[in-house]
């Protein structure tokens, strides 16, 4: 038995984790077998932190994959995860590299059919479940002023006259917008 994390970081574009084994040189999802006592969800967590360097939130459970491995089956749990900022801590022995990919580049990174076709699955899904990016917040009314500012000092006179024409128009607008005129 053992657990996992498809593993997404925010961005432009949302990307998934991939890590590269060291024993094997195979480009797999992060995973690991349950230590005692331990439930599938708490090995997950700790196998992705311990394999991609990131601490994570751990969301909904998105399926389990099954493969022969040795003459065995080999069982593996995963949920969604989010990792936010950098890592936190150094990749575990077994482990060479983390790459973030977009989910397409992620499905043709991996070194096992099996794998592939289990992100290929539940990539989309799990994106889904992330929802959109957060979208960029305006800067600060008075750092959006200031900028401005910087930016008019580079403007000749004629422009600068036009700008401020534009600027007083707009202002005109807001307050009526904010008096509920508009």
């Amino acid at each position: 038995m053992a657990a996992g994390g498809i593993v997404l970081r925010r961005g432009s574009a949302p990307l998934i984790a991939v890590v590269r084994q060291r024993k094997r040189n195979e480009w797999v999802l992060p995973k690991g077998k349950l230590d005692d006592g331990e439930t599938p969800k708490e090995a997950a967590h700790r196998e992705v932190l311990e394999e991609t360097g990131h601490e994570v939130a751990v969301h909904e459970f998105l399926g389990t994959l099954v493969y022969q491995s040795g003459g065995r089956s080999k069982v593996v749990h995963f949920w969604r995860m989010e990792a936010d900022g950098g890592p936190v801590r150094k990749l575990m022995n077994d482990i060479k590299a983390v790459d973030w990919l977009t989910l397409d580049d992620a499905i043709a990174r991996l070194s096992r059919e099996y794998e592939r076709a289990f992100l290929n699955q539940v990539g989309p899904i799990a994106l889904a479940a992330a929802g959109p990016a957060a979208p960029l917040l305006p800067p600060e009314p008075a750092q959006a002023a200031d900028d401005i500012d910087a930016a008019l000092q580079t403007l000749t006179p004629a422009e600068a006259a036009s700008v401020d024409e534009l600027r007083h128009g707009l202002l005109q607008k807001v307050k009526a917008w904010l008096r509920g005129e508009a």
